[in-house]
């Protein structure tokens, strides 16, 4: 057997912890510092999977309680004003954002050399939990990653066709707005057992749904934002008609917040228990 010398062991380890530390910078560099978000899903994302230090800024809608599921949590965290000016000079390593209504905004900070990252909203689980996956390695903490899928996946495992057969369900919204039912409340009701009513319509990819179609065409149950309860205007006004009244009554609208419909993230296995309890108590 040939032996080998103590010089050559010695370069050797020398070669190696000089190649270790060399790479080690740019590993440690890969991790974000000082994360930006400017859209209120990419918050509630970063404040579940991120380190308190890592977050430099989110954006202003965090701190509403109407539509944020971590408005307390968040309360004594910086926001920002959402100019890309100001996020420039921020001092960001990476900025999270969505991919509507902010092209202009992202095309800027990314031809500035800023590190984006935009999230599309969720349309089905599974594309839910792929996104989960890369903001949670992005940041560095895959296993959160992970026990958010889990604890998502645990949910929908208790609610598991918990609707009698045959149920149908409008999804129901201030000014008669009806979302897509390939969405991912689509995808949870038809979990659950329902069946969509919006395809009954002719409404399948979304839109306006008449009192007049409802009146004569009615769901078996609606679901409807909490704040469908309080009439404020002529949006609001159309979910309390005595005539919808009278074709699903109160005793067969399902209810839940609204902040927990915006966003897929953390709020999602909080919707799916809060549905179910609805369901529970509701349908028959």
């Amino acid at each position: 057997m040939p032996q080998l010398c103590p010089g050559r062991i010695s370069r050797g380890i020398w070669l190696a912890a000089a190649i270790w530390i060399a790479g080690a910078p740019e590993a440690v560099a890969q991790v974000p510092e000082r994360v930006v978000s400017l859209n209120l899903c990419a918050d509630q994302l970063l404040l579940a999977l991120g380190d308190r230090s890592q977050i430099a800024s989110l954006s202003p809608l965090v701190s509403d309680p109407e539509i944020s599921l971590f408005a307390q949590a968040a309360s004594h965290l910086p926001t920002n004003d959402g100019k890309g000016e100001s996020i420039l000079f921020s001092g960001a390593d990476l900025v999270l954002t969505g991919n509507f209504g902010q092209q202009a905004r992202t095309a800027l900070l990314t031809r500035q050399g800023l590190d984006v990252l935009s999230l599309a909203p969720w349309s089905s689980f599974a594309e839910g939990r792929e996104q989960i996956r890369m903001v949670a390695a992005r940041l560095g903490h895959p296993e959160r990653g992970e026990a958010l899928i889990n604890e998502m996946d645990a949910a929908l495992a208790r609610t598991k066709d918990i609707v009698p057969n045959g149920r149908s369900i409008l999804v129901y919204y201030r000014r008669g707005w009806v979302p897509a039912s390939d969405s991912l409340v689509g995808e949870l009701l038809r979990y659950m057992g329902f069946t969509l009513h919006q395809e009954a319509l002719g409404l399948d990819r979304g839109g306006v749904a008449r009192l007049e179609t409802l009146v004569e065409t009615p769901p078996d149950y609606l679901l409807m934002d909490e704040d469908a309860s309080r009439t404020v205007d002529n949006g609001s006004a159309l979910l309390s008609h005595p005539a919808l009244a009278q074709v699903v009554p109160t005793s067969r609208r399902l209810v839940i917040p609204g902040r927990l419909t915006i966003c897929g993230g953390p709020s999602t296995p909080v919707l799916i228990d809060a549905l179910a309890a609805e369901i529970r108590a509701k349908v028959r």
